[in-house]
């Protein structure tokens, strides 16, 4: 009995199981945490610029606004507004054709973006006409430059809330 035992040999583990390739539920994990970082990144990049474009936006609109109060001319004010919020639109709205509307389509769009009727319907309608003739006159021009001061602002939330 005893040359029984001693034939027996040692139990063989098998190898540790390597960390190498991981297994398929690793690899999902890892995808998902590199779209994760990249849509974070691209998310911040977004909203660090456009608080710039607004900035921006609401200076040169305080621009268009003591110039205006300067020289008086209406059409300009017009001009200078209806060039700034394209401008604006085409920034933040780059897959559109905002670019290329005009008339009531383009007062309807800006009235979308910030809900309600002002452009269409109210002191945005000067953009219509005004800047295009040089005798314009505005019927009340502050009310423009708040409503278009809005409009700015309203844009510039949705990009922070974004």
């Amino acid at each position: 009995m005893k040359d029984a035992l001693e034939q027996l040999k040692d139990i063989h583990l098998p190898p540790p199981v390597s960390w190498w390739p991981p297994a398929p539920g690793w690899w999902l994990l890892a995808l998902m945490l590199v779209g994760l970082v990249s849509w974070g990144i691209i998310r911040l990049r977004r909203r660090r610029a456009a608080p710039d474009l607004y900035r921006e936006a609401l200076a040169a609109l305080e621009k268009i606004e003591s110039d205006w109060r300067s020289h008086g001319n209406a059409a300009h004010l017009a001009a200078d507004i209806s060039a700034l919020l394209r401008r604006v639109a085409i920034s933040r709205y780059p897959g559109t054709d905002v670019a290329g509307m005009a008339g009531e389509a383009w007062l309807r769009w800006l009235d979308e973006q910030l809900g309600g009727q002002d452009f269409s319907k109210g002191a945005g309608r000067a953009l219509l006409e005004a800047g295009y003739r040089p005798d314009a006159e505005l019927e009340n021009p502050e009310a423009l430059l708040a409503l278009t001061r809005r409009w700015l602002e309203r844009m510039a939330k949705e990009v922070r809330h974004a």
